[in-house]
């Protein structure tokens, strides 16, 4: 089948509404295999706490006011979508495997906005701001993030243990049990930390995966 019909089918599944994210979009457990390709939309699961990587059209009231990336402990939440992405002015393509090593960009579904980081302090640990910034036709450098997979996978699979390292800034996409009290009470923080350690550490969880050219679309 082509790979036309199901870059048709995620534009639709990104123009769905909260409610069909919530009810047809289970939350099974990773398919063993599975590639992430450009093109898929994913939660991005944080491998300790098991929250996603979540953000909504809140902005920081401290920092870059920018909006606001937090880890949300609900799977079913539809503002936990990512589309991933290629860099601009790549040969990368939608259903292209995704090899360690690579730079991405991440999409936030439902605000077009890109995650981002930068030297703002973050607001409870104080370190490197994760924000959601631009948009479709806005995007810099501080939207690109380096793919390291943990052990001997050379291609990312959504099985794997990954990190996220932030190309401006060598900040890792990390979060932990510090959590928010107010605006976003019961979120953890989501910020960027020079170091490697378990708390950086993250799975392709739930979502729709395009396929490569000769594959099938899966979902989990």
């Amino acid at each position: 089948m082509a790979l036309g019909f199901f870059a048709l089918a995620i534009l639709l599944f990104l123009s769905l509404d909260s409610d069909y994210f919530s009810s047809s979009v289970s939350a099974a457990p990773a398919s063993e295999g599975v590639e992430v390709t450009f093109g898929s939309v994913i939660k991005l699961m944080h491998e300790r706490t098991k929250f996603r990587l979540h953000s909504h059209d809140v902005p920081y009231g401290s920092g870059s006011g920018q909006q606001s990336v937090t880890g949300f402990p609900n799977v079913d939440d539809a503002n936990s979508y990512w589309v991933v992405k290629p860099v601009p002015d790549t040969s990368a393509k939608q259903g292209d495997p995704i090899k360690s090593g690579t730079i991405i960009r991440l999409q936030h579904t439902k605000t077009r906005k890109w995650l981002h980081s930068h030297l703002h302090a973050s607001p409870i640990s104080g370190n490197l701001e994760v924000s959601c910034y631009g948009g479709d036709s806005t995007s810099d450098t501080g939207d690109h993030w380096k793919l390291e997979i943990e052990g001997k996978g050379k291609i990312w699979k959504q099985d794997q243990k990954i990190r996220l390292n932030h190309v401006d800034t060598r900040g890792y996409l990390h979060s932990h049990d510090k959590k928010y009290q107010r605006i976003a009470g019961g979120q953890q923080e989501v910020c960027g930390v020079k170091d490697k350690g378990r708390d950086n550490i993250w799975v392709a969880a739930e979502g729709v995966y395009l396929p490569t050219s000769d594959g099938k679309a899966e979902s989990s």
